[in-house]
């Protein structure tokens, strides 16, 4: 863990976020007290997904596809006015 105080951090940020790691950790410190700390994000995956992963497991019934009732349409357009 390094620790730097306020100036450096200032100064010299571009080049400390450069170096961070993973993991990594940097204190900010004012008079060696710290006062915050900057971490390492984790990695982003670059690797593609790959596609239909859930094939087959979603079942939708034939009632879905049937009209909505009448009171529910009718809620729909009152909503509107």
């Amino acid at each position: 863990m390094n620790k730097l105080n306020i100036h450096e951090a200032k100064t010299h940020l571009s080049a400390v976020l450069s170096r961070l790691r993973p993991g990594d950790k940097v204190l900010i410190c004012r008079r060696n007290t710290p006062i915050a700390e900057i971490r390492a994000l984790p990695s982003v995956s670059t690797k593609r997904r790959p596609f239909g992963l859930e094939a087959g497991k979603l079942k939708v019934p034939p009632s879905f596809f049937e009209p909505l009732p009448d009171d529910v349409l009718e809620s729909f357009h009152a909503a509107s006015r």
